[in-house]
């Protein structure tokens, strides 16, 4: 999902609830509206949910009239195999108090309503990132995303209430947020690997004599399933961190004043060190520039993660 202006994919007038939208907008302007006009835009990006960008014209108590913009997020329910309640977890996420673990200069936007329909819909209403994303970000604007991502998972793993011999790797322990336990755990990123390698098309174009692939891509492919075992066994060694775990171009902005702000949280959850700048390397990135990633991008994570744990 993208919230930024040049995202935008087609225009389209729907119903939206007068009361809604000037609770939102009496919230997010801080003063009482009493009316509001709106059109709304579909925003390009949201590939489960419903995103658009809201504009118009709010009529305040005092009778002052203020252009606005917000974002309104809709989602169906829906099952993520191995995580049945990702469809809701954003809308969990903003009405935690996470907001508080978050600085002025790494944080996700701005929520101002939150609503639950019946047990199969969430409606989120929060600020539109008026900012850089996907593909126009640069390098620089990469590292500082990486540093302020891995400097906010060292501090936050300082503030954990950490019990290694109970149960870490499902809940590794209490923030002072209040309740966490609708957090993803650690088995996200292993269910995953082992969904795909279970007997999927792709899985098996692999090993097909029609098979594509450069030879030395393809074995190295092939060589980390069948080393799977071991691989995971080592990353279980890692500190857990809370992952994002959709860490990519399209969920980072850069914005005007030069911070990170990171968008579509329901994926969010205990995780391990480094598997989200993995993500941030290799998905989607053009492959002419993987090295350049790598290079700048894992250094500057491990300056910000050593940062925030010390």
């Amino acid at each position: 999902m993208s919230l930024s202006k040049n995202c935008i994919e087609k225009t389209e007038q729907i119903y939206i609830n007068p009361a809604t939208l000037t609770q939102v907008l009496s919230k997010k302007l801080g003063t009482d509206v009493i009316n509001a006009n709106y059109q709304t835009k579909q925003l390009h990006g949201g590939t489960l949910g419903d995103v658009r960008l809201v504009t118009g014209t709010a009529e305040t108590a005092d009778h002052r009239s203020i252009p606005y913009e917000v974002v309104w997020k809709t989602q169906k329910k829906w099952e993520r195999p191995g995580d049945p309640d990702s469809w809701r977890r954003e809308y969990d996420f903003y009405r935690s108090d996470f907001s508080a673990a978050f600085t002025d200069s790494l944080r996700s936007p701005k929520c101002y309503a939150t609503k639950l329909h019946g047990d199969d819909e969430i409606e989120i209403w929060m600020e539109h990132i008026d900012g850089v994303s996907g593909s126009n970000l640069t390098i620089e604007a990469l590292e500082q995303a990486a540093e302020e991502w891995g400097r906010f998972q060292g501090r936050l793993r300082c503030r954990l209430d950490l019990d290694l011999d109970l149960g870490l790797h499902q809940h590794p322990g209490k923030l002072e947020f209040g309740d966490v336990s609708w957090l993803g755990n650690t088995g996200f990123m292993e269910r995953e690997f082992r969904q795909w390698t279970s007997d999927t098309e792709e899985y098996r174009y692999l090993y097909s004599s029609t098979c594509s692939l450069p030879e030395h891509l393809r074995r190295m492919l092939i060589t980390t399933q069948q080393e799977s075992q071991t691989i995971f066994s080592n990353i279980k060694r890692l500190p857990v961190v809370l992952s994002h775990r959709d860490f990519w171009i399209e969920n980072i902005f850069y914005s005007q004043d030069g911070k990170i702000h990171l968008i579509d949280w329901d994926c969010v959850g205990w995780g391990f060190a480094g598997e989200d700048i993995a993500s941030l390397i290799a998905d989607d990135t053009d492959v002419a520039y993987l090295d350049e990633y790598y290079r700048r991008l894992v250094p500057a994570y491990r300056r910000g993660l050593s940062g925030g744990l010390s």
